[in-house]
């Protein structure tokens, strides 16, 4: 690693990591810190079953609430609990966590000072089959408005597992984007979390890519071998993992080494993690960059395969988009 900057590039995974649905580790580790801690509690917002949380449930009976379709009501339930000393986590889709449910996390929540764990599953294009009305393409931007939430998105089953038992050490609300699907785990057990620090993968010198959640970090990682191989640039990614409050120091260290940053979510470009960014970056560093993410849509229904190219979220993509911001930079000589 450069001696430009004194950040540690993460352990990574062995590279015959088998894939694991994150919502088999999101079960296995809530059972592990109730295990542990009698406070901990899950509501649910009927979808028990597409959380894989019913192992949960068989175990913990009486600390199991399946609040029906009716989510302001169990943020509301799950603040209340919160009063009483319980640390409840409450889950449903992102959609409606951070659409339908947000005055009640907001007032009875975080306004009253409680210790709600809130999880928006399947954000954005990972919505898949359920199509526009689901595909979360907002709920950074309205949860970064929030006074002293904690906003963070794993990117793996080993971040999820860890990130999950910092939140529940926090005291105070956070707010977790959870893809439930299958990934390939892109960090070793030994790497350790923080809330509010990213984790560089790649060092590099030409360009930093800060990416955010299980479908965005797989993809900038390709990018950047993509733009090594045939371009011969050298592409730090940062997997950045908590939106709210951002590593600012992690990113204006690598936006003064690399002179170029390119933001990539599963999200909205209006109010996310890209405008996270650019917010830091203006203020103290100003540096050319380009965020990546959905253009002011809707969404729609597809499988996955069709919605990352329909919205612009592939490697292919990313490296394209990148050739672009380096050519109104002073390594354009490069390309």
């Amino acid at each position: 690693m450069s001696n430009q900057t004194a950040v540690a590039v993460a352990q990574r995974a062995p590279s015959e990591s088998k894939p694991k649905e994150m919502r088999a580790t999101l079960a296995e580790t809530l059972i592990a810190l109730a295990t542990e801690d009698e406070r901990i509690v899950l509501l649910d917002a009927d979808l028990m079953t597409a959380h894989g949380t019913c192992s949960f449930r068989k175990q913990f009976p009486g600390r199991t609430f399946n609040m029906g379709v009716a989510e302001a009501n169990m943020v509301s339930t799950a603040a209340g609990l919160s009063s009483t000393g319980k640390i409840p986590f409450a889950m449903t889709f992102a959609c409606f966590a951070a659409r339908r449910a947000f005055d009640q996390f907001f007032i009875s929540a975080n306004y009253a000072r409680r210790n709600v764990k809130l999880v928006g599953s399947d954000p954005g294009i990972s919505a898949l089959y359920n199509g526009g009305t689901h595909m979360t393409f907002e709920d950074l931007g309205i949860m970064k408005t929030v006074p002293g939430l904690v906003v963070f998105e794993p990117s793996d089953n080993v971040s999820l597992r860890k990130l999950m038992k910092k939140s529940a050490g926090h005291e105070g609300c956070t707010y977790m984007r959870l893809h439930r699907k299958s990934v390939v785990d892109i960090y070793a057990d030994t790497e350790e979390f923080e809330l509010g620090k990213g984790k560089v993968l790649v060092d590099g010198d030409d360009l930093t890519i800060i990416a955010l959640g299980a479908l965005m970090v797989p993809e900038a990682l390709k990018a950047a071998e993509m733009l090594a191989q045939q371009d011969g640039l050298s592409v730090a990614v940062i997997d950045i993992l908590t939106v709210k409050p951002l590593d600012a120091e992690l990113v204006l260290a690598y936006a003064a080494k690399t002179g170029a940053v390119m933001t990539c979510e599963n999200h909205q470009i209006i109010n996310g993690l890209g405008s996270a960014v650019a917010d830091v970056l203006a203020e103290n560093l100003p540096t050319p960059m380009k965020r990546i993410g959905i253009a002011d849509e809707f969404g729609e229904v597809g499988d996955l395969a069709y919605l990352m190219q329909r919205f612009g979220l592939t490697a292919g993509h990313i490296a394209a988009q990148a050739r672009e911001l380096l050519k109104r930079t002073c390594k354009s000589g490069k390309l």
